[in-house]
C-alpha cells in the first residue's frame, strides 16, 4: 500500500535526524507534505490507499469492522489543524500530511544521487514522496496513518523560516544608537590633548574632573623651647657642650 506523490512542497523537514514526536513517543523521521489541491491524481491515489488501510485494517486491528470515526492524515489546508489553530499561509490551497517514519527513508536527487547534506532538503523546497498507509488502533484511538518510505528532492523553493535579514534585523528603526559612556573620575575630556611631558621626564596629567585646589603652604619647623628640669638644683652658667641642656649637680650622669 504505498504511492509516490507528485510534486509536494515539503514543510517541517526532519529526514535526517529524528526527533521525538508532540504526543510523545519514539523519535521518529517525518516531513509534512503540502499537497496542491490542483494535483488530483495524487489526491486520488491517497484516498484509495487510505481506503484499503481501512478495509484491512477491519480485519487486523479495529475488531472485524471499520470504525465509525476513523482518523486520517490527510487535512485541508484551508481550514485548520486538529488543534483547532489555523494553518500557516503556505498551506493554503493544499492538502496537508505528515509522513513518518522510525527508520531514516532513503534520500535521493533528481539523478538518485544519494543526498547526505541537510541543508539541501528543508522546509520550502519541493520534492516528491514514497508513502504508505496503515490502520492502527493505540490507546483507543483508531485510524490510518502514513509512513515515509523514500524521498526525492526536485526543485528548490523559499524557504519556510521565521529568519530575518540582517537589514530588517539591525537596520531602520533597529539601528543602534550608541550612548556615551560616563567619564570616570579623573579622566581627560574629549578633545583636550594629554600633556606633552618635557624632556626632563614624566608630567603628571592634571585632573579637570574637580577644580584644583591651592597647594598648602609648607608648615616652618619651630623649635619648642625644653621645659625646666624641676627637683633638681640649677647651677647658672654651666651648660653641658654636647646636649646643650644645663649640666646637673650633685653626682653622675645626674645621680646622686
Amino acid at each position: 500500500m504505498a504511492i509516490t506523490t507528485g510534486k509536494v512542497r515539503a514543510s517541517y523537514v526532519s529526514i535526517f535526524q529524528p526527533k521525538v514526536p508532540q504526543n510523545g513517543g519514539d523519535p521518529k523521521y517525518s516531513v509534512t507534505l503540502l499537497i496542491p489541491k490542483t494535483d488530483t491524481a495524487t489526491i486520488n491515489g491517497i484516498y484509495a490507499e487510505m481506503e484499503k488501510a481501512k478495509q484491512e485494517g477491519a480485519q487486523k486491528v479495529f475488531g472485524g469492522n471499520v470504525p465509525p470515526v476513523c482518523r486520517t492524515p490527510l487535512y485541508d489546508g484551508d481550514g485548520v489543524r486538529p488543534s483547532g489553530e489555523a494553518f500557516g499561509e503556505e498551506c493554503r490551497g493544499h492538502l496537508v500530511m505528515t509522513a513518518s517514519a522510525k527508520l531514516q527513508p532513503s534520500i535521493v536527487g533528481l539523478n538518485m544521487e544519494n543526498i547526505i547534506n541537510p541543508a539541501e532538503v528543508y522546509s520550502g523546497c519541493y520534492i516528491r514522496a514514497n508513502i504508505n498507509f496503515f490502520a492502527y488502533n493505540t490507546n483507543g484511538n483508531k485510524g490510518i496513518g502514513c509512513g515515509l518510505n523514500a524521498v526525492q528532492k526536485i526543485e528548490d523553493g523559499e524557504p519556510l523560516t521565521a529568519r530575518v535579514s540582517a537589514e530588517e534585523a539591525f537596520g531602520g528603526s533597529n539601528a543602534y544608537n550608541a550612548v556615551p559612556a560616563m567619564p570616570y573620575p579623573g579622566a581627560v575630556p574629549a578633545g583636550i590633548p594629554y600633556p606633552q611631558v618635557s624632556p626632563g621626564g614624566y608630567q603628571q596629567p592634571v585632573s579637570t574632573a574637580y577644580p584644583a585646589q591651592p597647594a598648602p603652604a609648607p608648615m616652618a619647623f619651630q623649635q619648642q623651647p625644653i621645659p625646666a628640669l624641676t627637683g633638681y638644683p640649677q647651677q647658672a652658667g654651666q651648660i653641658d657642650p654636647i646636649t646643650g641642656r644645663p649640666m646637673l649637680t650633685g653626682g653622675v650622669m645626674g645621680l646622686s
